[in-house]
C-alpha cells in the first residue's frame, strides 16, 4: 500500500509544530514564581486579620494597653507641678492612689475638673489616698497651670508620652483622654472612671472613694504644746487656787 507523499509532510509539519507549543508551555510554567501562600483563615472562614489591620498608624504598639480592675498599674516617675518627682511605687503599701488624667491645661473642661478637685480638697483629705491630675503638658506649662488655680495637689507632666501610653490614655491628637485611675495600697486598680463630669469631678472622686472602701485618714495629732498644755490642765495642781499671802509681822509686838 502506497502512501501520499504530501500527506505525510503534512502531518509531520503538525506533530513539529504541537511539539513546538508543548515545549513553549512547559518552558514558561517552569520560569513561574511560586505564588504567595494563602492567609490563614479564621474561625469564621472568614481571612485572619494582619498585624497592620490590628494595629493603629504607627503599629500595635500605640493601641491602647487594655488596662482592666485588678491589673497592675504601671509605676511612673514624673515631675509634677510642685517641683518634684513623684513616683507611684513610693506609695504601694501606704496609700490609695488617684491619677486623673485631662487632655490640655488652661482649657475650659480640664480648668473646671482641677478646681473641682480642689474645691473638694478638704473632704478628699479624710481618705488615706494621694491625688494626682495628670496631662502630657510640660512641666512648665502645668506649673503656670496649677499656680493659675491655686492647686492644693500636684499635676503630674508627661511629655514623652510614656506614661500615658501604659496607661492606655494617649488618643489620635497625641493627648490624654479624661480617664480617672484608683489605684489600691497594693498597686493594683480599683476602678477606671471614663465618664468624667468635670464640673463635679472632685465629689465623684471623693463617693467613689467611699463606695470602693478606700480607709480614713488617721486623725492628725495635737501639737506637742497643746498636748502639754492639756496634761497641765488635767492636773490638780494646775487647778488649785494660789495660796494668799501671809500677813506681815507687826513691829514692837
Amino acid at each position: 500500500m502506497s502512501l501520499d507523499v504530501r500527506k505525510v509532510s503534512s502531518l509531520d509539519r503538525l506533530a513539529r509544530l504541537a511539539l513546538s507549543a508543548l515545549g513553549g508551555l512547559l518552558l514558561t510554567a517552569c520560569s513561574r514564581e511560586p505564588g504567595p501562600t494563602p492567609a490563614p483563615t479564621g474561625a469564621a472562614g472568614t481571612a485572619a486579620p494582619t498585624a497592620a489591620a490590628a494595629g493603629t498608624g504607627a503599629g500595635a504598639a500605640d493601641s491602647p494597653a487594655g488596662l482592666k480592675v485588678g491589673d497592675k498599674a504601671p509605676d511612673f516617675d514624673l515631675m509634677a507641678s510642685d517641683g518634684k518627682q513623684h513616683k507611684l511605687s513610693d506609695h504601694v503599701g501606704k496609700e490609695a492612689v488617684v491619677v486623673a488624667w485631662f487632655p490640655k491645661a488652661f482649657t475650659g473642661g480640664c480648668t473646671a475638673q482641677c478646681k473641682s478637685l480642689h474645691d473638694n480638697g478638704e473632704t478628699l483629705k479624710k481618705f488615706q489616698v494621694a491625688v494626682y491630675a495628670a496631662s502630657v503638658d510640660a512641666p512648665e506649662k502645668n506649673y503656670e497651670f496649677a499656680k493659675s488655680l491655686e492647686l492644693d495637689y500636684p499635676i503630674l507632666s508627661d511629655p514623652k508620652l510614656d506614661v500615658a501610653k501604659a496607661y492606655g490614655v494617649l488618643n489620635a491628637n497625641n493627648m490624654a483622654s479624661r480617664w480617672t485611675f484608683y489605684i489600691g495600697k497594693d498597686g493594683k486598680i480599683l476602678f477606671i472612671d471614663r465618664q468624667i463630669e468635670t464640673a463635679k469631678a472632685g465629689v465623684d472622686v471623693a463617693a467613689k472613694l467611699k463606695e470602693l472602701g478606700v480607709p480614713s485618714a488617721p486623725e492628725r495629732a495635737a501639737p506637742a504644746c497643746r498636748q502639754r498644755c492639756a496634761r497641765r490642765l488635767r492636773s490638780p495642781c494646775a487647778r488649785a487656787p494660789a495660796r494668799a499671802p501671809a500677813p506681815a509681822a507687826r513691829s514692837g509686838s
